[in-house]
């Protein structure tokens, strides 16, 4: 079967690369239109417009692309497998032309903020968006809350399934010193929230703070941080082992998603289940479909989204009482156990490839 990103891959979708390793019966290749430098870039990931920027223009006006047709039969897929609404249209041509049924999932700004786009740009993603809905065997959403805004961007129910990421889970979360009183992990941009974690950490008794990622806004964060003379330490995109092994010499995770000016939201950040998987607490907001995996007061803290004050509450309530990080993390490592499991989660996905393929033609193209 082919994964399919038009953008082989960034340092932050970890998710795709996790995911596709994971399986046993299926065997990925990785199928893109262009590269991108990350730790997560494979030498053989197959590239299909290096160096033709405008053989690539033509398919993203056109949907069609006779290069691509040749690259994704090259491969032979008996399934095509795409991340996000409109990397799916792109290919869902090419996988139509070839007869092969696919599945796209859906994580978040593809149905948030893309379509309500202004404009003749906006008009023609949602053209382009059910499109691919329609040609589409199955559609993977990363959440209900995603699930729900793929069936308003006109996705048929019967073919939406919520499918949560799965993510390496420990037997036991690893015991080590603790460098960092807080840590971030993920793309800095405005979903993320981290300019209110910046204000929240300005109101603490100065806690170590730890922020992993890069994107738009690291020189204005960074630029903010020194401002308020935060003991914060910005490292940039690291490959996952690095991440974890921050991670674990953390005592809790902060995710303070919100939506963004331009309507961006998440899906649901892998870092939360990353985090849970490694028996850390989290404090995050009731943003999206966060609290489908953080259960306020059980696994993590969850408050409003853009309430750095609360923010900063829970973050002191937590540093304050070691036995309730404890146990905070210990019941977030089993919800990860049980519910976002890799190997777990990797069977559940390799039933809706085999459901995928076994749909008559008719309805999966």
């Amino acid at each position: 079967m082919t994964i399919w990103r038009s953008a082989l891959l960034a340092g932050s979708e970890t998710f795709i690369r996790g995911q596709g390793d994971a399986l046993t019966r299926w065997r990925p290749s990785y199928l893109g239109a262009t590269r991108t430098a990350s730790p997560l870039s494979r030498a053989d990931d197959v590239i299909t417009f290096a160096g033709d920027p405008r053989a690539f223009l033509r398919l993203r006006l056109t949907g069609d692309s006779p290069r691509l047709r040749r690259a994704l039969a090259q491969q032979r897929p008996d399934l095509v497998h795409a991340h996000f609404g409109g990397d799916g249209w792109l290919i869902s041509g090419a996988a139509g032309y070839l007869g092969k049924p696919l599945i796209v999932t859906v994580h978040g700004h593809d149905v948030t903020r893309q379509p309500d786009a202004p404009g003749l740009h906006g008009l023609r993603y949602r053209r382009n968006l059910r499109t691919v809905f329609h040609r589409a065997a199955l559609i993977i959403a990363v959440s209900e809350v995603i699930r729900s805004r793929a069936i308003a961007c006109g996705a048929d129910p019967e073919k939406v399934r919520v499918h949560y990421t799965g993510v390496p889970v420990p037997a036991a979360p690893p015991v080590v010193p603790k460098r960092w009183d807080v840590a971030f992990v993920g793309r800095l941009v405005p979903k993320k929230g981290v300019d209110d974690l910046l204000t929240a950490l300005s109101t603490m008794q100065s806690p170590r703070a730890l922020f992993i990622g890069d994107g738009p806004l690291e020189q204005s964060l960074r630029a903010r941080a020194e401002q308020l003379r935060l003991d914060a330490t910005f490292l940039g995109s690291h490959p996952p082992e690095i991440v974890q092994r921050h991670l674990a010499e953390s005592r809790m995770l902060v995710a303070p998603s919100k939506t963004a000016p331009d309507g961006d939201t998440e899906g649901l950040p892998t870092t939360i289940l990353e985090a849970a998987a490694l028996g850390l607490p989290v404090v995050s907001t009731r943003h999206s479909g966060i609290p489908e995996a953080v259960t306020d007061g059980e696994t993590g803290l969850l408050c409003g989204e853009g309430d750095p004050a609360a923010l900063a509450a829970a973050m002191t309530h937590l540093l304050s009482d070691a036995q309730l990080r404890h146990r905070l993390g210990a019941q977030a490592h089993r919800r990860a156990t049980a519910d976002f499991n890799l190997t777990t989660q990797t069977k559940k996905l390799e039933s809706l490839y085999d459901e995928a393929t076994t749909l008559p033609l008719s309805i999966r193209n």
